[in-house]
């Protein structure tokens, strides 16, 4: 008997890139979608219910980000496993991604074959994320403390990561609590932290800090 195809589960808020990432999947031999979501709420309960093979995921989504769904979904026990498909920089997101859980990171400007090596490296039971990465984390117990000195992004817990890359997209304290969920008082209050992690004197030099970051990021 032939093998049954592997389940793919993709959350992607973008639907032009969530569409071309299915259609990439559907073309390969033994790979097939089984569903698709916009944002962390829907994946949650479609993956609960189709038990995915493998769940592809953003970072940024609308709502709860892509690492607070990893954390979830292993908080539930999933056996699914996660590969993070990114714009943003691997250096900074691969490790918080391996941490929360995740099997895999790869970044959205790869060649359509690596990412499907990817996606099979991790249906197979390994941890997929460059070289460089790989390395930096053989020694990362070591030098976590002394990174975190030398370099501020490291200082950031998660969730002001993702707040500081909303705030380099050029959204109000707002627009931000209506995305994540919280009050504008605890976006301010996330802001004062970040603020002070990263030795900046006002909230302007916050957000010039916070779009140049995202437009080098980008880059």
């Amino acid at each position: 008997m032939p093998a049954l195809p592997k389940n793919v589960f993709i959350v992607e808020d973008h639907p032009v890139f969530r569409e071309g990432l299915a259609q990439l999947v559907k073309a390969e031999q033994g790979l097939t979608v089984c569903g698709q979501a916009g944002d962390a709420a829907q994946a949650l309960r479609a993956i609960a219910r189709l038990k995915p093979d493998l769940v592809l995921v953003d970072i940024t989504l609308p709502g709860k980000s892509g690492l607070e769904l990893i954390k979830e979904l292993r908080s539930q026990n999933s056996q699914s496993k996660l590969l993070v498909v990114s714009m943003h920089d691997e250096a900074l997101y691969a490790d918080r991604v391996l941490r929360a859980g995740g099997d895999g990171y790869i970044m959205k400007q790869e060649d359509p074959e690596e990412i499907i090596h990817a996606i099979r490296d991790v249906l197979g039971g390994h941890i997929y994320v460059s070289e460089q990465v790989m390395a930096s984390r053989s020694t990362i117990s070591q030098e976590r403390r002394s990174k975190a000195k030398t370099q501020p992004l490291e200082r950031l817990t998660d969730s002001e990561i993702e707040i500081l890359a909303l705030l380099g997209q050029g959204k109000s304290n707002l627009e931000i609590a209506h995305q994540l969920h919280l009050s504008v008082a605890a976006v301010s209050t996330h802001g004062t932290q970040i603020q002070k992690k990263l030795n900046l004197k006002s909230t302007n030099a916050l957000v010039r800090y916070a779009v140049c970051w995202v437009e080098t990021d980008v880059k």
